[in-house]
């Protein structure tokens, strides 16, 4: 998985590309875990995302319960066909704020 990260004021972008699972998703938490400290809104772009697994969506839970800690904003954009139907079948869809 390749993870490109732009931060733009207090906003970071992080837009993870190919697969989120397992032996990828701690990849994805050092990223949130490491540039999280001086941002107030995350958005996650998923447009080159193809696969989460749950250890992606404890990922992405992780994360929106810190942004939620600090009073921040979370959001997930251009989430493709096949991970949207991960979300609505976890009840991720209900969670996540999906734009």
């Amino acid at each position: 998985m390749k993870i490109e990260r732009e931060v733009n004021g207090t906003t970071l972008i992080v837009k993870p590309s190919g697969r989120l699972e397992t032996t990828t998703a701690p990849e994805l938490q050092a990223v949130i875990d490491n540039e999280l400290t001086d941002v107030s809104d995350l958005s996650i772009d998923m447009e080159q995302l193809e696969y989460v697994s749950s250890a992606g969506l404890r990922v992405l839970l992780s994360a929106t319960k810190k942004m939620q800690a600090k009073n921040g904003n979370m959001k997930i954009q251009n989430v493709r066909p096949e991970v949207l139907e991960v979300f609505k079948i976890t009840g991720f869809d209900v969670i996540l704020t999906i734009e």
